[in-house]
């Protein structure tokens, strides 16, 4: 499901010289411990329950791992890879729409329905990384929300919506990336009175309303 990114492969060391199986088989730690943690906390998995799922023996799995802290990071920054690819298809879907800061809401806010979980993980789990990887973490989910930014900047030159200044649209774009990650916090409320898609349409209405005052 996930493609590890670059980064999180320079950044954790490995025995293994073979970059490209490096990726194969962290790609299947990932996928099998984003579950576990999903389902059990990250606490209460074990490196051995992660390397059964994976198909690996404990003594393989560290060859490309070094701790539980290194596959928490693998999965936090293979889940920010999606998201961004994710949002990197919107952007190529909105410059044909008639509305195409709509449909950047639109599709990023379906990636956080698709995603909630693992989003929640990210929030939930940030905190048991070393703290050089929480920094990581945290400027990967900058830089998503300075996709929203440069979104708003290339809609302002095109004349699409009124003229924001940098702040305002640093404002609007840290909005639009709250509002994505409040149906995550609070859909044990917010999924009883509305569909993905009423939240989608109320929250849309409110980030065009700020954009055009």
């Amino acid at each position: 499901m996930y493609n590890a990114h670059r980064q999180a492969t320079r950044d954790i060391p490995t025995q293994v010289k073979n970059q490209d199986l490096v990726q194969r088989r962290r790609r299947q730690i990932v996928d099998a411990a984003v579950e576990l943690f999903i389902q059990k906390g990250f606490h209460k998995t074990t490196t051995r329950q992660i390397a059964a799922a994976a198909g690996f023996s404990i003594g393989s799995l560290y060859e490309y791992v070094a701790s539980k802290e290194d596959i928490l990071y693998l999965v936090c920054d293979a889940i920010h890879a999606e998201m961004e690819q994710g949002m990197s298809e919107a952007l190529q879907r909105a410059s044909r729409e008639d509305n195409p800061l709509a449909e950047v809401i639109r599709a990023y806010l379906l990636v956080c329905d698709r995603m909630n979980d693992h989003i929640l993980l990210i929030y939930q789990e940030t905190q048991s990384l070393p703290h050089k990887w929480q920094k990581v973490v945290l400027e990967n989910e900058v830089r998503i929300t300075g996709r929203f930014t440069r979104a708003l900047a290339q809609l302002t030159a095109a004349g699409d919506i009124p003229h924001l200044s940098a702040a305002s649209m640093d404002l609007v774009a840290h909005n639009i990336a709250v509002i994505g990650h409040m149906w995550t916090f609070r859909r044990w409320f917010l999924a009883r009175h509305y569909t993905i898609e009423d939240y989608i349409r109320h929250q849309t209405a409110f980030i065009l309303n700020m954009c055009h005052p």
